[in-house]
């Protein structure tokens, strides 16, 4: 009911640390992986550590192009005949769009607020149309979003990526029930809620230069029960779950995967 060998994934998002190591653990148990991102660079060294264990292509594409991901949907369907799976990792903040503790909301720069909110919600929207639309004719697939805590919490400072995830969240349980209701009972439409995980775009901000916790890495800290940071590594058997037929009747969910964040008051 967990296997997912030879199952046709399409991921963005995958030349950051999480979802870098999803694709390695998908490769492990020989999914067919389809990268999309916009380096070469990047997406061409993730190829070479992967392409040992599966099947492994790429396409350079910018998720947020809806012209670039149909042009990249005709040239998967001509390579692979079928998408089994989208998982969305694309995602991340900009300055402008973050609130240090020396500044206010009234100090926010507009442009960076549209940027993150196009990046963490168009960026996930357009390729579930996009893909989604493959899976509608098939009548069978799985899609995984990628949310946050901060949905649930106000998580101080990232009020432009808070107010993204929030929606792509709505639009997750949005997109389920319009899969289930007009394309049958194959399809569904699920994300992941990580907690806490050391990442390029947020080590400063949990990490000094010596290893410690910064402050605001403490307060973090003191509010997960399980009292460290995720692992990349343990957002994948959520992924996997949600993606294989043992998750045949689950849609509209967003998993948790934070060490309890989620469910501790601090008290």
């Amino acid at each position: 009911m967990f296997d997912l060998k030879d199952r046709v994934f399409v991921l963005t998002g995958v030349t950051g640390a999480l979802g870098g190591a999803l694709a390695q653990s998908l490769a492990r148990v020989k999914v067919k992986l389809i990268l999309l991102g916009r380096s070469e660079n990047l997406l061409k060294k993730l190829k070479s550590k992967l392409e040992k264990q599966t099947t492994v292509v790429y396409h350079v594409v910018d998720v947020m192009n809806q012209s670039e991901l149909i042009q990249t949907r005709t040239k998967i369907l001509d390579e692979f005949g079928r998408i089994d799976s989208l998982i969305n990792a694309v995602g991340g903040n900009l300055p402008g769009a973050v609130i240090p503790d020396d500044k206010s909301i009234f100090d926010m720069a507009e442009t960076d607020f549209d940027e993150v909110v196009d990046l963490n919600l168009k960026g996930t929207l357009l390729p579930s149309i996009v893909f989604g639309k493959v899976m509608a004719e098939q009548g069978k697939g799985s899609i995984v979003n990628y949310s946050s805590m901060s949905v649930d919490r106000v998580i101080t400072r990232v009020v432009g990526y808070s107010a993204a995830k929030a929606a792509m969240e709505n639009f997750t349980r949005w997109m389920a029930v319009e899969m289930a209701l007009k394309f049958g009972d194959g399809i569904r439409v699920n994300a992941i809620a990580p907690g806490f995980f050391i990442g390029k775009q947020n080590r400063d901000l949990l990490l000094n230069k010596d290893g410690s916790l910064t402050e605001r890495g403490e307060k973090i800290i003191r509010n997960t029960p399980m009292g460290r940071f995720g692992e990349a590594e343990e957002l994948s058997g959520a992924i996997h779950f949600l993606c294989s037929d043992s998750a045949a009747f689950v849609t509209g969910i967003v998993l948790a995967v934070d060490g309890g964040f989620s469910a501790y008051t601090g008290v």
